[in-house]
C-alpha cells in the first residue's frame, strides 16, 4: 500500500481524490499495489466532507511523514505551491502536479532537484488538460528530432471564437456566456490575453528542445482585438480565427516561441477544434506531423491525466522517469523579428487599397464590399513591421494576425 497527499481541494484536487476512490481497483492494477490518500491539505474548511478526517492544514504534517510517497500539488499558481513541491521533493517525496505556471516558471529547478534526490516530478496535467502529450514527447516520439508544436491550448479562448464564428456573438457576448457557463474566470485575464497558452507552450518547448523556456522572454498577445469583422473576412479567405501557441526551432538552434491569434485555413486539422476542446500539432523529422486532440480542461479530465502520473510515480518509486531539461536564459530564444510568416491585415481610409498594394508588394486581398484587407506572402516579421509602419502613416490599421 503505498500513501499519497493531495495539496489543494478545488476542482482537480476534489477530482483526483474522487477518481482515485471510484477507480481504485484499476489503480491499484496498474500501479502493482494499492495506492490511499492520507491527508488532503487546504485551508478552507470541509468538516462536512466525506474525507474530512484526511485534511489538515499544516503542510510540515505531510512533509515530515515517512509514509507518504507523492505529493499531489494542486493548488495552482506559484504561492505557497512553489514552496510546498520544493519542501517536498527535499524531503524525499516524489510530486505529481496540475500546476502550469509553476513548472513554466520553476521547472528546471524542480527537476534538477528531483534529479539529485532520485525522484520524480511528473506534470502531464499541466499542458491539454486530459489530453496526453507530455509523456508521448519525451517518451514515444522520443526517436524523432522535434522541430516545431503549435496549437490550441487553452479552452476558454476557443470556446468564445467558436461562439463569434458560429453565432455570430461579439467577443464581449461570447465571454459573457462562457463565464456564466464556467468556462471563463470571474476575471478571464489570464484566459483572454493569452498567458494561460504563453505557460503552456513554455513547457513543451521546453521539453522538446531541452533548454527551459521562461514564460516572461515569450511574445505573447490574446483575442481581445479580434472583431466580427475580422471573423467575417477570415471566413472569406476560407479560413477561421484560433489562438495558437507555437514554438519552432531555428536553424541557429534557438527557440522561436509565441503565443497569438492567427487566420487557420478550414482543411488544417487544427481548424476543426471547436468549443472547449484543445488540438496540438507535433512535426518530427521523423513521423511528420502528430496531433493530439482533446478536452483541453475539467475536473475529471484533468484529475485522469494527474492520476496517470500518480501511477507512474508510484510504479517507478525507486527509479526517475527520463522528463528533463536544462536550465537557460533569454539567450536561447529567438528573436522574432526574424519568424517568417504570412500575415493578414484590414486597413482603413482613403485610397487604402492601392496604398496596401504599393507598400506591401505581393499581396491578395480578401474580396469584400465593406473592407479592405488582405493576405500577406511569407515575409520576416522585422520587414512585416516596417511596411505595416509605412502603411500607418496612410491609413488607419484595424488589426493584424498571423496567418498558419
Amino acid at each position: 500500500m503505498k500513501k499519497i497527499a493531495v495539496l489543494g481541494y478545488g476542482t482537480v484536487g476534489s477530482g483526483v481524490v474522487e477518481l482515485m476512490e471510484i477507480n481504485a481497483k484499476t489503480i491499484a492494477e496498474n500501479a502493482a499495489e494499492p495506492i490511499e490518500v492520507k491527508y488532503i491539505l487546504d485551508i478552507r474548511d470541509f468538516s462536512n466532507d466525506k474525507n474530512a478526517d484526511k485534511f489538515v492544514k499544516d503542510f510540515a504534517v505531510i512533509e515530515n511523514d515517512p509514509e507518504i510517497c507523492v505529493v499531489v500539488e494542486t493548488i495552482g499558481g506559484t504561492n505557497p505551491a512553489y514552496d510546498f513541491t520544493k519542501r517536498a521533493l527535499l524531503s524525499g517525496k516524489n510530486v505529481v502536479t496540475s500546476n502550469k505556471e509553476l513548472v513554466a516558471t520553476h521547472g528546471a529547478e524542480l527537476l534538477s532537484i528531483a534529479r539529485e534526490k532520485n525522484l520524480n516530478y511528473l506534470f502531464e496535467a499541466s499542458v491539454g488538460g486530459g489530453i496526453p502529450i507530455i509523456r508521448p514527447i519525451a517518451q514515444c516520439l522520443a526517436a524523432n528530432k522535434i522541430d516545431e508544436i503549435y496549437g490550441i491550448l487553452n479552452g476558454t479562448t476557443n470556446y468564445i471564437l467558436t461562439r463569434m464564428i458560429k453565432a455570430g456573438l461579439t467577443f464581449e457576448k461570447a465571454l459573457s456566456e462562457a463565464q456564466e457557463l464556467g468556462y471563463a474566470e470571474r476575471d478571464p485575464s489570464a484566459d483572454i490575453e493569452g498567458h494561460d497558452a504563453c505557460r503552456k507552450i513554455c513547457i513543451l518547448a521546453s521539453l522538446a528542445f531541452g533548454r527551459h523556456i521562461y514564460p516572461k522572454y515569450i511574445k505573447t498577445e490574446g483575442i481581445t482585438k479580434v472583431t466580427l469583422d475580422d471573423v467575417r473576412l477570415a471566413g472569406k479567405a476560407g479560413c477561421v480565427i484560433r489562438l495558437l501557441g507555437r514554438t519552432k526551432l531555428s536553424d541557429d538552434g534557438k527557440v522561436f516561441a509565441y503565443v497569438g491569434p492567427h487566420l487557420v485555413p478550414k482543411d488544417s486539422p487544427i481548424a476543426s477544434v471547436e468549443d472547449v476542446f484543445n488540438g496540438i500539432m507535433v512535426h518530427g523529422n521523423m513521423i511528420g506531423n502528430a496531433m493530439f486532440y482533446g478536452p483541453g480542461a475539467g475536473k475529471y479530465p484533468t484529475a485522469s491525466a494527474v492520476s496517470a502520473d500518480i501511477i507512474d510515480a508510484v510504479k517507478h518509486i525507486r527509479a526517475r522517469k527520463y522528463l528533463d531539461w536544462d536550465d537557460a536564459g533569454e539567450e536561447i530564444v529567438a528573436d522574432m523579428s526574424g519568424f517568417e510568416s504570412k500575415y493578414y491585415v484590414r486597413i482603413l481610409g482613403e485610397n487604402a487599397r492601392s496604398i496596401a498594394a504599393q507598400i506591401f508588394e505581393d499581396i491578395e486581398f480578401i474580396e469584400d464590399d465593406e473592407a479592405v484587407a488582405f493576405i500577406t506572402a511569407r515575409i520576416m516579421e522585422k520587414d512585416f513591421e516596417e511596411k505595416l509602419d509605412a502603411a500607418s502613416q496612410k491609413c488607419n490599421i484595424l488589426s493584424h494576425m498571423r496567418v498558419l
